[in-house]
């Protein structure tokens, strides 16, 4: 029996980056092996087992054959006789398909090493047009290694296109859709993840409400979408902001230049059609309730919050209540993070800078600090009872807006 690293944490390593996991495949052995040791068996097609002191996984070496649709049509096997070779021979890319010996030995059959110091992702079998998630791995990759200056190998781009021409894409699973799309909006360029499934035209079977919506925004632009606004938004805000729900919410600040100078806008963008999709959308791909608020918030509130100056201060007291912002003030830190950033992204692409500059960024901070400067306790000292105290907050919250606005 054998026990060899593998994966992420050889090519971090050689690549000089930080180890977060280590996985181990292991050959010559069986289950019974691990269950006698008291490792926790993990994993419904194949047995992979949890190390009981330092909760490492180690996979017994396999082979896999194409048996059905979609991430998990494989029949699987793991006798003892697999060898090393044969494992990795089934990995998605190359750099992802060396492994390590107790001896630091490196064993690097399919040329792993070499395509690490080219910096590109190379698919190592036809094999790896079998699962259609390696198309989003691929991307997320990408967007991982992008800023050291990696691309994707022409043959295995090729791959890729004709995976997604087969749409075996609508096989997959929804959870691993977002977790993969997760772990690309922690990288430091996630605009890139998009971009890659954008160039496959993978986006519209993955993610059809975000084709829909990108190619019915600046009607008045056909060229726009060709320049990718949306994943430069998302690019400028992963600069100042490493959080998943900011980086998410800047895909749907949907602005029409028409409107762009329309002070007389209604609350909100209350298009029940387009909150009903992009509520399904992110019901379908399990998105966790702090992503889905904030893009949703952002989305329906874009109009508003463009023109947030010449709106009533009851109906920015109501936007403050919609919003969730009593309960948790940071969300306003984040519209203006978005706010900032968007209006960076339209300048850099409209001759509208003497319009856009009307928007007042710190216009939407500093009418929050106002209105929650309003003492509750005072009320409740004063005697207001049920109803009649959040009644009374509201209206204290409107005066001393007012009462600030006009010195504004």
């Amino acid at each position: 029996m054998k026990i060899y690293l593998v994966g992420g944490a050889v090519r971090n390593f050689l690549l000089g980056l930080s180890i977060t996991d280590n996985d181990w495949v292991v050959v010559g052995a069986t289950p019974d092996y691990f269950l006698r040791r008291k490792y926790k068996k993990v994993g419904k097609q194949f047995p992979v087992f949890l190390h009981p002191t330092t909760n490492e996984e180690y996979a017994l070496a396999r082979t896999e054959k194409k048996s059905g649709l979609g991430y998990g049509g494989f029949s699987v096997n793991f006798s003892s006789s697999i060898t090393l070779k044969e494992d990795l021979y089934r990995r998605d890319l190359t750099i992802n398909a060396i492994a390590r010996d107790e001896k630091n030995n490196f064993l690097d059959p399919f040329n792993g090493r070499q395509d690490l110091n080219l910096r590109v992702l190379r698919h190592i079998s036809p094999a790896f047009s079998e699962d259609p998630l390696r198309i989003l791995r691929v991307a997320r990759f990408l967007a991982e290694f992008f800023h050291m200056g990696f691309i994707i190998a022409q043959e295995t781009f090729k791959l890729i296109c004709y995976m997604v021409e087969t749409k075996e894409l609508v096989y997959l699973e929804p959870y691993r859709i977002w977790k993969e799309t997760e772990k690309a909006m922690k990288t430091k360029n996630p605009h890139v993840y998009f971009m890659t499934l954008q160039r496959c035209c993978a986006v519209n079977h993955l993610f059809p409400e975000l084709y829909m919506l990108w190619n019915h925004s600046f009607l008045y632009y056909k060229n726009f979408i060709k320049d990718n606004f949306f994943l430069r938004n998302l690019a400028l805000i992963s600069q100042i902001s490493n959080k998943i729900e900011i980086r998410f919410a800047s895909l749907f600040q949907i602005q029409h230049i028409s409107l762009l100078n329309n002070h007389l806008i209604k609350k909100d963008f209350n298009n029940k059609n387009y909150i009903f999709i992009l509520k399904k959308f992110f019901k379908r791909l399990c998105f966790p309730i702090y992503v889905r608020n904030l893009s949703l918030f952002v989305f329906k509130y874009h109009y508003f919050i463009m023109n947030i100056q010449y709106q009533s201060s009851q109906d920015i007291l109501n936007f403050f209540y919609s919003i969730g912002a009593w309960r948790n003030p940071k969300i306003i830190n984040s519209f203006c993070i978005l706010m900032k950033i968007y209006l960076k992204n339209f300048m850099n692409y409209f001759e509208t800078r003497n319009q856009i500059s009307i928007v007042d960024i710190g216009f939407l901070r500093k009418s929050f600090c106002i209105a929650q400067s309003v003492s509750i306790s005072k009320i409740l000292d004063e005697g207001f009872r049920g109803k009649q105290i959040s009644d009374e907050l509201f209206k204290r919250r409107v005066y001393v807006l007012q009462k600030w606005r006009s010195k504004y």
